[in-house]
Order: structure tokens, then C-alpha cells, then sequence
């Protein structure tokens, strides 16, 4: 990897959070209404930028409880989830792990990104959010909305609206267009305009609202 690794953010809510926390309950009651039905959760991330990408991948398009199967699988397969580890693991070990034949490929790509330095996690502390996405999706398998949950909850970042989730979809279409059949990106982005420079702790709430269980990646 090109440079030094960054220093993560702790696991936890960053500093931020209570002065999000505060300005988006003054400015939205149904927010704040959310925010007040989840206190005391803290906002977690996986301790390696290599294993959190890889999990965002494994949980493509299937659910939670498919996507942690086949990750301890992974596990228990590779001993741990490495790049190394996973680039030098043949396909029949790996296919018996769950993967599709392109998960498996993404997974691979991946690996190769972070062993040749095609992307460059020490630098991503000093970047802004764009330059990282233009980064990540550069590997297979990794897109805009990929990235954007990996500066929320990887990197911390306060300021991201990941307007193509199904589930910031799903909750905003419930707490604030009830009446409507279906809603876009563009009702979500246009919403959000509202609240900035928190879009990220806004999100996080929407997710909250939908699961019990506090999302970690």
C-alpha cells in the first residue's frame, strides 16, 4: 500500500456526532424523533480498510444473515481475511465458501488493488470524500454507493448521503412521503439538502430506524 496506513477513527461515534446530533434534531422533528427512539448506539467499523471493502462486497445483494454465513466461512477457510491470504486461495477452496463466480472475481480484484497499490488507504485521511470514491471504484465490484458507505462508517466522514440505498430509500419514503408509492434519488438528495453538513449522521439514523441491530462495516 502506497504510504502509511492512516490512523483509523476509534471505534465509536466520532466527535462530531452530538453536534449533529443536536443541529438535525432543531432542524427536522422527524429526525429528531428518530435520533430520541436510538440512544446510546455508537457508530463501529472494521479495524482494516481490506476487510471492510471485502465484506461490503460479500454483502452484495443478499442479506445480513447470507453475507455473515459466508463471511465465516471465508474465515474458517483462509484462517483470516487477508489480501494475501485470499489472492493465494484457489478457486475450489473459495467456491466452497458461497461466493458467485463474480464475487469471487471482485474479491480477487480487490486483493490485487491493495497488493500492487493500485488504491492508497494512506492517503485517504488527507482526501476529500470524491478523491476516495474516484479511487475506490476503481476495483471491480466496487461502486459509488460502496464507497459512500465506506467514508460513513469506515472513515467517519459527516457529510455523506448515499441517495441510491434501498434502505435510506425505504425509510425516507416511510417517515416522509408516506402518501407516495415510490420515491428516487432525487427526493432523497433534495431532502438532504436540509442536513448538511451532518448528511452522514442523518443516514445513519434512517438506517436505524429500519433494523434494531446497529450497522458495523
Amino acid at each position: 500500500m502506497r504510504g502509511r496506513p492512516a490512523p483509523l477513527p476509534p471505534a465509536g461515534n466520532p466527535d462530531y456526532w452530538q453536534r449533529a446530533v443536536k443541529a438535525l434534531s432543531r432542524k427536522d422533528p422527524v429526525l429528531g424523533r428518530l435520533i430520541r427512539a436510538s440512544p446510546n448506539h455508537a457508530l463501529t467499523h472494521r479495524g482494516d480498510p481490506f476487510v471492510a471493502l471485502a465484506r461490503a462486497i460479500v454483502g452484495q445483494q443478499v442479506s445480513v444473515a447470507s453475507a455473515t454465513s459466508i463471511w465465516r466461512r471465508l474465515e474458517a477457510a483462509l484462517g483470516a481475511v487477508t489480501c494475501d491470504a485470499l489472492a493465494g486461495a484457489s478457486d475450489a477452496t473459495l467456491g466452497t465458501c458461497g461466493l458467485s463466480r463474480q464475487k469471487l472475481a471482485y474479491l480477487r480484484d480487490l486483493a490485487r488493488h491493495f497488493q500492487a497499490e493500485g488504491v492508497a488507504p494512506g492517503h485517504w485521511a488527507a482526501a476529500d470524500d470524491e478523491a476516495v470514491i474516484a479511487d475506490l471504484v476503481r476495483v471491480k465490484g466496487i461502486g459509488r454507493w460502496t464507497a459512500e458507505v465506506f467514508l460513513i462508517f469506515h472513515l467517519q466522514r459527516p457529510d455523506v448521503l448515499p441517495a441510491d440505498d434501498i434502505g435510506i430509500r425505504r425509510a425516507v419514503q416511510r417517515h416522509y412521503f408516506a402518501e407516495r408509492d415510490a420515491i428516487g434519488p432525487k427526493e432523497i438528495r433534495a431532502l438532504g439538502e436540509a442536513w448538511r453538513p451532518w448528511r452522514s449522521v442523518a443516514s445513519w439514523y434512517l438506517w436505524r430506524s429500519l433494523d434494531v441491530v446497529a450497522l458495523t462495516y
